[in-house]
């Protein structure tokens, strides 16, 4: 049985969990700190927590801290380890494994091989999810309007400005749009959930999209929100906003999000399916020659949602502690082999088995300590 978001319902207590958790980030965004988590970090409020013994240290995108976190309460109760992820946003926690104060970073814009290579790092992807674009208006409900690359482009871009507008209402007939002024919300931190966002307006909509695709871009309008949960927060604070988060942020918060048309020019809504289809034809093959460089927004299929993208995992080639550096690797190790079922109650897509195989193959044995690998299976 599913919820009213397509949810299982056997996932209802695991999603309080993380409600609390999620409201507790929403908390701290609220109060200017942003973070998906009670550190700052590399933003530059905290600093990042010490590499103690017993715990694995990572930080970065803000698209998995849901899932992230409970992996990391799982495999504290299953082999003792704790994990200490601070949500810091990709940029940042590029920055941190660049600098060696983490054992892993976490992005969800890849690094081409030439930067891994220049930085002296390793990539391999861990989930795959979607973005969602969430809105604040009064009585829409999860799905309750449709838009599409060319109008989400022109509302990003400042040109529309008012939720009746012609187009919006176009690609809604039947429904009463107000004429309440669009509160355009987006990320204010590098973020790869932007770089995902941007990739697709710039694929799909690339003649009136021209900002550019990155993890930080020149926002023609809006007002930006630190992680996640600072564009969620801002959202459900401003009557009239639109801002773009990752499934999970919006499902747990109970946040109305919006169907897209495709690039088959379908309408679908966001779900696990639609995400599993988006990433079907992923290249990894290819893509493992590369670093596990892939990008997969504006797919095609009927169902495929069409801002899916992978999140990425970063370690340091040479690790400064090899102990610390397997510490890490056995824990995706283990999230590999047993944290599906948790990635997809959370409607993320587990990395399927022949990838996951591709990264102990191709990836793993690349972080080494005095020339030697320090993952052996």
């Amino acid at each position: 049985m599913r919820d009213r978001h397509g949810r299982r319902a056997g996932t209802v207590a695991l999603g309080f969990t993380l409600i609390v958790m999620a409201a507790f980030a929403l908390a701290l965004a609220a109060c200017g700190s942003g973070s998906g988590t009670a550190s700052g970090g590399a933003s530059g409020a905290t600093p990042l927590p010490a590499k103690e013994a017993g715990t694995i240290v990572g930080a970065g995108a803000t698209f998995p801290f849901p899932l992230y976190s409970k992996w990391g309460q799982d495999y504290a109760a299953s082999a003792g380890v704790k994990l200490n992820y601070q949500a810091i946003g990709s940029g940042g926690g590029i920055s941190a494994i660049e600098a060696d104060t983490v054992d892993f970073g976490a992005s969800d814009a890849p690094l081409k091989k030439a930067d891994l290579d220049a930085n002296g790092l390793v990539q391999f992807p861990m989930c795959i999810g979607g973005v969602v674009l969430i809105v604040n208006l009064e009585g829409v409900t999860p799905g309750g309007i449709t838009l599409d690359a060319a109008t989400l482009a022109r509302i990003y871009n400042g040109e529309i400005t008012v939720w009746n507008d012609g187009a919006i209402a176009a690609l809604n007939p039947g429904v009463s749009l107000p004429s309440t002024a669009i509160n355009v919300v987006h990320r204010s931190d590098s973020s790869g959930t932007t770089w995902i966002f941007t990739n697709y307006l710039t694929a799909a909509a690339g003649d009136v999209w021209t900002a550019g695709a990155d993890k930080e871009v020149g926002w023609p309008t809006g007002v930006g929100g630190k992680g996640s949960s600072g564009v969620a927060a801002t959202v459900q604070q401003v009557v009239g906003s639109i801002g773009y988060v990752e499934y999970a942020y919006a499902t747990q918060n109970d946040m109305a999000w919006t169907n897209l048309v495709n690039a088959d020019g379908k309408t679908v809504a966001p779900s696990l399916d639609a995400f599993t289809e988006a990433a079907l034809n992923a290249p990894w093959e290819q893509a493992s020659q590369e670093g596990f460089y892939a990008v997969m927004v504006n797919a095609k299929g009927a169902a495929s949602w069409p801002i899916t993208g992978a999140s990425f995992i970063l370690m340091r080639k040479e690790a400064s502690d090899a102990a610390r550096s397997k510490a890490s690797l056995e824990f995706f190790a283990w999230a590999y082999a047993n944290g599906a079922q948790t990635a997809t109650d959370l409607q993320y897509v587990p990395i399927p088995g022949p990838v996951s195989a591709l990264v102990e193959k191709v990836a793993w044995p690349q972080v080494t300590a005095n020339g030697q690998p320090v993952w052996r299976p």
